[in-house]
């Protein structure tokens, strides 16, 4: 990602509607993983670290980050140690974590397989692994290309890879549903636009109201995802596996 594009999103994270209904969907899953008291949680590209916070209320957090901007800003954080290191190579012993997070990063590897691997080595056995990433590569766009993103899944195509590299899926399901027409609305738009590498809107905090609205449907999946339920279409997926 580039070092601008990824400051602007750390800047919005904390109050934009994608990136708060995205941790109310994600808290409600973990709330029924059963982890143990005083869980071992890895947060594999733990970006600015902002996920961590919500994480460390499950166990003691560590998280892994590649760029060196984002790893400062996580530790500053303070909400668990954080080292900087790739998550195709990580420092830790096998078997070292009882839950790993890998929140929208393995899109931006070439080899999602190893990363996946890699994840299969540092969880217990019967531990689990939460992963969310964009769906549909028919919606490719130049959200995809300012981010660095290498491909889109399907729950088919994110349970393949998975299981190739060891993990049993065990629910996966799409969220963000409801705006999913009007995103492929505005990316039909993006394709007929040659400048796919301008500045996105994607991380534009709309004014508070608006925002609040518009993360309206996130948590109306989010408490439908606590109860188990599936959605069945969406621009996110979500997979848990063992």
């Amino acid at each position: 990602m580039d070092r601008d594009y990824e400051l602007q999103t750390h800047e919005a994270e904390d109050r934009h509607w994608w990136y708060r209904g995205r941790r109310t969907v994600l808290e409600g899953v973990i709330a029924g993983l059963g982890l143990p008291a005083g869980a071992r949680i890895l947060d594999a590209g733990c970006g600015s670290g902002r996920n961590m916070v919500e994480l460390a209320r499950h166990g003691a957090v560590t998280g892994i980050e590649l760029s060196r901007t984002s790893v400062a800003l996580a530790r500053a954080r303070g909400a668990g140690e954080v080292i900087e290191g790739s998550i195709l190579d990580m420092p830790f012993g096998e078997g070292s974590y009882e839950l790993a997070t890998s929140l929208d990063v393995i899109e931006h590897l070439q080899d999602d397989l190893a990363a996946l691997r890699e994840l299969r080595r540092v969880v217990v056995p019967g531990g689990a692994l939460l992963l969310t990433v964009p769906a549909y590569q028919w919606l490719w766009s130049g959200h995809d290309v300012i981010n660095h993103h290498y491909r889109r899944y399907t729950q088919r195509s994110l349970r393949l890879v998975a299981e190739r590299a060891g993990w049993r899926q065990v629910r996966a399901t799409y969220f963000n549903a409801l705006l999913l027409p009007v995103a492929i609305m505005l990316r039909a738009l993006d394709k007929l636009n040659a400048k796919t590498t301008q500045s996105s809107l994607d991380l534009w905090v709309p004014p508070q109201p608006f925002n609040w609205l518009l993360e309206r449907p996130l948590a109306f999946e989010a408490a439908l995802i606590a109860r188990g339920r599936r959605i069945p279409m969406g621009l996110s997926l979500l997979a848990v596996f063992r």
